[in-house]
């Protein structure tokens, strides 16, 4: 059985304000193109199908017509939730759409019930928020690893009575994976990662989450984002895992690289320099991210920067032999919330959050997430 492992397509998501929509439209049509060619009978995608819990009305219709035209191929699609899906909302209606051959697994409750593909088995875990398992599940700890740890219990103690091939789908921050600054952090009181061992006797594990494609171990991969969403993520190579499931299991797999709507780049000098120069003339058409290092900050420095560089997005300003104009506020970007809450607090107060603020401060950040879960 060939096996398409995707995930993290963030439909309605724009980069600098830059839509990205046509672009992903174009990964959906790569989509097709590539089941086509390549024989696939699933496509797996391993969550943030959409990029917020309210998806705009162009996102959702993008879905919907990558999953009808997945149908019209005649394979199965098997999608879970992320942490930036709604899980109830994605959900809807999963019973229903099941006699398609569209197959949503956003409920916790059915990590231990599979999709059957002839004699493979699909589990579906989808991003599991800690604090709202812990309950149900009567979890000892409030951790992501005691949180999927028990989900593959549920799946191997089910797996144990077929004696199937089988895959899992699971979001998850995986242990020594290398994060980017377009994922949102899903850490829990400092807790966010799982071990790659918590995957262990399944024939395949297909990640979410990381946009960066990797392999944790042969069986146990991300197939990442197929499109650049930060700069971060400049020099990575975007697509989808091929993998293939063979009569003993997991038999190999190759990357089919998805395609490139616009380059990334990222250039730094004098203002005159970067509009001169010929040596970045292959950056013309690229979205850019633009640091200057003039002794005086230029006027209208970005709008002198479009007449060149038409779709620069970010401007930064580190005058040669100063301190960098980013070392006078924190990033942002990619930091866990509770970091910037407490960044703020100092900010504003002069002094940081003594350790019940903290913990209160914690208390709320979680709190929030997890409301936003149930959403």
């Amino acid at each position: 059985m060939r096996v398409l492992h995707t995930s993290d397509w963030h439909l309605g998501r724009s980069f600098h304000r830059e839509s990205l929509l046509a672009a992903q439209g174009v990964f959906v049509d790569h989509l097709i193109e590539t089941v086509r060619a390549e024989r696939v009978e699933v496509v797996v995608v391993s969550g943030d199908v959409y990029d917020r819990a309210l998806p705009s009305v162009d996102a959702v219709d993008l879905c919907n017509e990558a999953l009808r035209r997945l149908v019209a191929e005649g394979v199965r699609t098997v999608l879970i939730s992320g942490n930036h899906d709604s899980a109830r909302r994605l959900g809807f209606g999963a019973d229903l759409i099941d006699a398609a051959g569209v197959h949503l697994r956003t409920d916790p409750a059915r990590v231990g019930t599979p999709v059957l593909v002839g004699d493979v088995a699909f589990y579906g875990i989808p991003y599991l928020e800690p604090e709202l398992v812990r309950g149900p599940w009567e979890l000892t700890e409030r951790t992501h690893t005691a949180a999927v740890g028990h989900a593959m219990s549920l799946v191997r103690a089910d797996l144990a009575s077929r004696g199937t091939r089988s895959v899992v789908l699971a979001h998850a921050f995986v242990t020594g994976g290398r994060a980017s600054d377009s994922e949102r952090d899903i850490s829990v009181g400092g807790v966010a990662h799982v071990p790659v061992s918590a995957f262990e006797g399944v024939d395949y594990t297909a990640l979410g989450h990381l946009h960066g494609r990797q392999r944790m171990s042969e069986t146990v991969r991300y197939s990442g984002s197929p499109i650049a969403y930060s700069f971060s993520e400049l020099g990575q190579v975007k697509g989808s895992w091929l993998v293939d499931i063979g009569p003993d299991g997991f038999a190999g797999a190759e990357f089919a690289e998805a395609p490139v709507p616009r380059r990334l780049g990222r250039l730094e000098g004098r203002l005159d320099d970067l509009l001169t120069s010929d040596a970045h003339a292959d950056h013309e058409d690229r979205w850019l991210q633009v640091v200057l290092t003039d002794p005086v900050r230029p006027k209208g420095a970005m709008e002198r920067l479009r007449t060149r560089f038409p779709h620069a997005l970010t401007l930064s300003f580190e005058p040669e032999g100063g301190p960098p104009e980013s070392a006078a506020r924190p990033r942002l970007a990619g930091r866990p919330e509770i970091e910037v809450v407490l960044d703020f607090v100092r900010e504003v107060r002069g002094e940081a959050a003594d350790d019940e603020e903290t913990r209160l401060l914690r208390q709320a950040v979680e709190e929030s997430r997890a409301k936003e879960a149930m959403a």
